[in-house]
């Protein structure tokens, strides 16, 4: 057999395992289909890499083929190669073997953004701004992140010896770092907002997130909340046990919290809160956008179906497609469309997707200020109600109950944070005046020294600079990124994320909604003492 028939054929046999694995014992019954269907594509293979006019190979027309199937069916369903397996399987982990630190390119070369307290990283002194310019003697140069990462994470115990290269210091120095368990967060920032107000970030969904919330809801009740803002702009989704275990921790034993339904049996599930617990029974205001999705929509939709929070901010993005992973030979995967979510009410999460272009850049999006039809039907959108008759719209995600848009980030800041302008002078300027105390300030002395620093780098002329800070408001905002990256270089993100917080306008405007919320709140509760009362006075004797 000649070589390329050979691989024609190895080609033939993977395909044929690749069936198999999804059909099973079905794969009987469409033997004679499958085997047609296999032959013209067998033969397609061999005409096109032995006569295309350019070069190419059977794995690039294999993997083509592959890519082209899967988005045939939904933009979700997606064939995952041996490395992006098992990269999501770690990204649902609650913890890997590392060394702690969180690292991005900055200036083309890889550099530690913030260690992790209590890690490796940490422990050894690793800064923010230090630029790993080598991994086990191997340069990072033209490295990318995933690459460095990869190379950085390692069996728990093994040592790895990295090249930093310190701004301040003349010459790069060694570090050896033995590698240990390192927690992948999901509630990134977590703390008191004045003191009734707690916060929490959450960035998605992992093995260890209701745990996580558990604990961050207690420690904020432990500092005097009595109202929650929860945090899910930038939250893609992530486990569905795990949602539905967050979720139920804010809603009464017995409420449904999320269903899906599919073309099999099995795949039409409902899930209840099983949380026998007491609910938050706090006024809760969650805040949403275009990057809240999948799982993270099914948080929100549960919590407004049920009127036990305020839902607002803008459209989030629709995912509503349930992916059932199954494994691959050779290390692959497939995420496959099984089913669909259904909130409570019985809306659907999932956005229209029949346009690719309108789906990826979100146009065809609902708007929720042409949802007023008395019927609650506007151009073939259903409205439906909430426990409290509120109505809601399915079929583009989760309107939110207050819109609340995004500030437009003013130029400067734009020009500034795309030349990593405040990350670079922050750690310059720690190095040489160290900050020890979060209450540390930004005086005009040292913003004028950035604002020397930025033109000295040819970053924008004095001119442009003066023209810009003539507004207040763009000049304190350039403050507060300032003092955002320098505490960050002496504290850690978690200090950085609190400066910033202070002047997002979306979260500002969200903490003067929690009169609205305690209302919803309030108006549940006699909802609930209403139907207690009926339930009560039907069971007595006629």
């Amino acid at each position: 057999m000649r070589p390329r028939w050979r691989l024609t054929a190895t080609v033939l046999f993977a395909l044929t395992l690749l069936v198999a694995s999804l059909f099973g014992d079905r794969l009987l019954a469409l033997n004679h289909e499958a085997r047609e269907v296999l032959r013209v594509y067998t033969e397609l293979l061999k005409v096109s890499n032995e006569t295309y006019g350019g070069e190419t190979s059977y794995k690039d027309l294999v993997n083509a083929s592959i890519d082209g199937m899967v988005r045939s069916l939904d933009p979700h369903t997606s064939f995952l190669t041996a490395e992006a397996y098992s990269q999501m399987r770690d990204r649902q982990q609650s913890s890997f073997f590392g060394l702690g630190i969180l690292v991005g390119l900055r200036n083309a070369q890889i550099t530690v953004i913030t260690p992790i307290e209590g890690t490796p990283a940490s422990r050894m002194g690793l800064r923010a701004g230090d630029i790993i310019a080598a991994i086990e003697g191997e340069t990072t140069e033209g490295m990318s992140i995933n690459e460095a990462v990869r190379q950085l994470k390692g069996p728990k115990g093994t040592e790895v010896t990295i090249t930093i290269s310190r701004p301040g210091l003349e010459e790069p120095f060694e570090v050896t770092i033995v590698r240990d368990e390192i927690p992948q967060i999901s509630v990134r920032y977590q703390y008191m907002v004045g003191p009734e107000t707690g916060y929490i970030s959450i960035s998605d969904f992992n093995r260890g997130t209701a745990r996580e919330v558990r604990e961050a809801v207690q420690v904020l009740r432990d500092q005097g909340m009595q109202q929650l803002l929860v945090d899910l702009r930038t939250n893609g989704g992530g486990l569905l046990d795990q949602a539905i275990e967050v979720v139920q921790q804010f809603l009464p034993q017995g409420s449904k919290v999320v269903e899906t339904r599919g073309r099999t049996r099995d795949s039409h599930q409902e899930y209840f809160s099983e949380d026998p617990s007491p609910a938050l029974d706090l006024p809760m205001v969650v805040l949403v956008g275009e990057g809240t999705a999948s799982a993270a929509e099914i948080f929100a939709g549960a919590i407004q179906d049920h009127d036990v929070g305020l839902i607002v901010g803008t459209q989030t993005w629709g995912k509503g497609l349930v992916q059932t992973v199954y494994s691959l030979s050779y290390g692959a995967g497939l995420a496959l469309t099984t089913a669909r979510y259904y909130t409570p009410s019985g809306r659907l999460i999932q956005r229209d997707y029949s346009s690719w272009f309108d789906y990826s850049t979100h146009a065809n999006g609902l708007d929720p200020l042409e949802m007023d039809s008395e019927d609650g039907t506007e151009a073939g959108i259903v409205a439906y109600r909430t426990d409290l008759g509120r109505k809601v719209y399915g079929g583009g995600g989760i309107t939110p109950d207050v819109i609340i848009e995004p500030q437009e980030i003013p130029t400067l800041l734009q020009l500034l944070l795309s030349r990593n302008a405040f990350f670079d002078f922050a750690v310059s300027y720690a190095n040489r005046h160290p900050i020890e105390s979060r209450e540390w300030q930004v005086s005009d002395r040292v913003l004028e020294e950035f604002y020397d620093w930025v033109v000295e780098e040819e970053l924008i002329t004095r001119e442009e600079l003066t023209e810009e800070t003539s507004d207040a408001a763009v000049a304190e905002e350039v403050r507060r990124n300032l003092r955002g990256e320098l505490l960050n270089s002496a504290f850690g993100i978690e200090a950085r994320y609190e400066v910033i917080a202070e002047g997002d306008p979306q979260i500002l405007e969200a903490l003067t909604l929690f009169e609205d919320a305690r209302s919803l709140l309030a108006r549940r509760q006699l909802l609930l003492e209403s139907d207690s009362e009926q339930e009560k006075t039907a069971s007595l004797p006629k």
